[in-house]
């Protein structure tokens, strides 16, 4: 059985909390967080679990195996330091953690004590975005064109990340996970509308090798709450809703051919094809539950995280890309290889 501590019980920590409870072989063995009126939340529900102001009674904790640390982002890479210090496994919530270069030495430090580091990409795990790779690695949509999302929202406004950190995250760990390839470059736009505050809307366009283009759009200032993503191949195309409850991905016979014309090498003919649209069946298994299962998995075998710390690394070292781009009013960074990691490169 392993022992898990979780720090943080705010936003997202009492979905960890739930899941790892309903989880068989996970215990949940303590919570911390600084908030007594949210730590009196966990008395009422989980009576057996311990509860502290201070995380470091939990990092002591022998009995303790792994942590999971739902907190801000300015605080997830001392937390997770610290657990790894400790002996204890990690799993820390998106993004992994401030910039790129504690980001590496969290991989480092797990990798140097033979410990798991996994970053929690919720979206990963979904039984629908699962299904898009299975989709794109089966040839299904043939080469992929396009990926165009809209993730927009009124809220939660965060105070220590700008809205691409916030949202544009999960599609990028989306991105990371179904296609074989990364961005070679970024340009982003934004502007922020609370004064003192970070962005709140923004456009993100990654490029790649090929002729795939990527355009994220992020708001926290929408009347209403969208998320939506549209791929686009040359054999089929895709619509991926996950705000839909049963038919998430619809996939479509549509798309153009493009042929030469005999008579003229100069004159191309687009041919349009329109055909049948069908929705494939999905695992309806919560995407937390899917993740702390493999977590758990992981400890026991010491199987690498399908999220581990260098992918997390790798969509860190995106976001700072557009951060930086942002701040130069949509200038194109260049994200070059630096070894395992990636450094950014204006």
């Amino acid at each position: 059985m392993i022992r898990v501590g979780v720090i943080g019980y705010g936003y997202w920590g009492p979905n960890l909390v739930r899941n790892f409870v309903e989880c068989p072989d996970i215990q949940v063995a303590a919570v911390a967080d600084l908030n007594e009126a949210r730590l009196q939340h966990v008395r009422q529900r989980y009576p057996r679990v311990e509860v502290t102001t201070d995380y470091r009674t939990l990092l002591a904790n022998p009995t303790i195996h792994a942590v999971a640390i739902s907190t801000p982002v300015s605080t997830h890479f001392p937390l997770a330091m610290a657990a790894l210090e400790a002996g204890k496994h990690v799993l820390v919530e998106k993004p992994m953690a401030a910039n790129s270069e504690q980001a590496l030495g969290l991989i480092e430090e797990a990798e140097r004590r033979k410990l798991v580091l996994m970053v929690d990409h919720t979206f990963v795990y979904t039984g629908a975005v699962r299904k898009i790779r299975e989709l794109i690695e089966r040839g299904a949509l043939g080469d992929i064109y396009y990926y165009d999302s809209t993730r927009v929202n009124l809220g939660l406004f965060q105070h220590d990340v700008d809205v691409i950190w916030d949202l544009a995250v999960h599609d990028l760990s989306i991105l990371e996970f179904i296609l074989p390839d990364s961005p070679i470059a970024v340009s982003a736009t934004g502007v922020g509308h609370v004064q003192g505050a970070a962005e709140n809307i923004a456009y993100m366009t990654a490029f790649y090798e090929s002729s795939l283009i990527v355009h994220l759009n992020v708001n926290w200032l929408s009347p209403v709450k969208i998320r939506r993503t549209l791929i686009g191949g040359s054999r089929q195309m895709l619509v991926y809703d996950d705000l839909e409850s049963s038919e998430k991905i619809k996939l479509y016979d549509k798309g153009i051919t493009v042929r030469n014309n005999p008579e003229s090498l100069y004159k191309l003919l687009v041919g349009y094809r329109s055909g049948d649209m069908y929705c494939p069946q999905l695992d309806v298994t919560e995407a937390l539950r899917v993740e702390l299962q493999h977590f758990a998995e992981c400890i026991d075998t010491g199987k690498t995280p399908i999220t581990d710390g260098w992918s997390g690394l790798r969509v860190v070292s995106v976001l700072e890309a557009a951060t930086l781009s942002m701040k130069e009013k949509g200038r194109s960074i260049t994200l070059k290889e630096h070894g395992a990691a990636r450094t950014v490169c204006a």
